[in-house]
C-alpha cells in the first residue's frame, strides 16, 4: 500500500512527520516553507482516515500508525530517519521507536502526550470525548490550550479543518490510541536524541509534564519552551519552531 504524503526539501537525512489529532499532512500553516530542505527531506504523513487518506480505512491503534509511518520510510528507501510527531503523535513517534529502535535517529516532539495514559480529569475526559460530535468542544479545546489568546476567526478556521479532513471514525479511534497508550517501559533507556518542544501558553502539555512524561525515559532528552506560542507553534510562531528544529537535528550524529 503507498502511504500518501507532502514531501518538503530533498536533503539526505529523512524525517517522517506525523500531525496532531485536528492535523493532517496540510495542516501546519507556514511552518514546513521554513524548513531547511537542503539538509533534511521532510516526509509529512497522513493518518488513516485524515487528509489524503480520508477514504483508507483503519483502526487508528498504535501499532497500525506506527506500521504505516515506518511503511513510508520504506517507500523512501530510508533505512534510518527522524521523526518529528504533534501532539498525539508524541505516543505514535515513540511507538515506532519501540518497534524499530535500531532505525530512529532521533524523535521530535511538539507539545507532545507520550508513551503513559494521560492524566485526564473527568472534566477533562467530558470535554476531549465530547469533542468527537460537538463543534463547540473542538473550539474550546484549541482556544484552552493556546492560552485563550487567539482570535476567533483563526480558532474557528483550525475547527473547521479538523471537520473536513478526518472522518469522524478516524478522530475518535485516534483518540482512544493518544490517551490511553501504556508502553513507556519499551523505550524507558533509549539513548536516542530527543528534542521536546513545549509553548508556554499550552497549560495541557506544558514543561511540566513533559519532565514528568518524557525525560525520565530517555538518557539524551531535552525540553525547550517556544515563546508566545501555545499547543500550535506551526501556527503561532513557525519561523522560531523551524529554526528550533533544524538546528537541533544538524547535531544528530555530528
Amino acid at each position: 500500500m503507498s502511504i500518501a504524503h507532502r514531501v518538503v526539501g530533498s536533503g539526505p537525512r529523512t524525517v517522517i512527520v506525523s500531525h496532531g489529532w485536528f492535523g493532517s499532512s496540510e495542516g501546519w500553516g507556514l511552518f514546513p516553507d521554513y524548513l531547511d530542505g537542503d539538509a533534511n527531506t521532510y516526509l509529512f504523513a497522513d493518518l488513516r482516515g485524515y487528509g489524503a487518506r480520508r477514504d483508507v480505512e483503519g483502526n487508528q491503534t498504535l501499532d497500525e500508525i506506527a506500521d504505516d509511518l515506518i511503511a513510508l520510510a520504506d517507500e523512501h528507501g530510508a533505512e534510518r530517519f527522524a521523526l518529528l510527531g504533534h501532539s498525539m503523535s508524541g505516543a505514535f513517534i515513540q511507538r515506532v521507536l519501540a518497534r524499530v529502535p535500531e532505525r530512529v535517529e532521533a524523535l521530535v516532539a511538539l507539545s507532545p502526550v507520550s508513551s503513559s495514559p494521560f492524566p485526564f480529569d473527568d472534566a477533562g475526559r467530558e470535554l476531549f470525548w465530547g469533542a468527537v460530535d460537538d463543534r463547540d468542544k473542538r473550539y474550546a479545546i484549541i482556544d484552552y490550550t493556546t492560552g485563550n489568546r487567539n482570535c476567533a476567526p483563526w480558532v474557528n478556521r483550525m475547527v473547521d479543518f479538523s471537520l473536513a479532513t478526518s472522518t469522524r471514525d478516524a478522530f475518535a479511534n485516534a483518540l482512544e490510541a493518544w490517551a490511553n497508550p501504556d508502553f513507556a517501559d519499551e523505550v524507558r533507556g533509549s539513548d536516542a536524541p530527543v528534542l521536546v518542544l513545549v509553548g508556554e501558553h499550552d497549560p495541557a502539555l506544558s514543561a511540566d509534564y513533559a519532565r514528568a512524561y518524557w525525560l525520565p525515559l530517555f538518557t539524551k532528552a531535552k525540553i525547550e519552551v517556544i515563546p508566545n506560542a501555545g499547543h500550535y507553534a506551526m501556527f503561532e510562531t513557525p519561523v522560531n519552531l523551524a529554526t528550533r528544529i533544524d538546528d537541533f537535528l544538524k547535531d544528530v550524529g555530528s
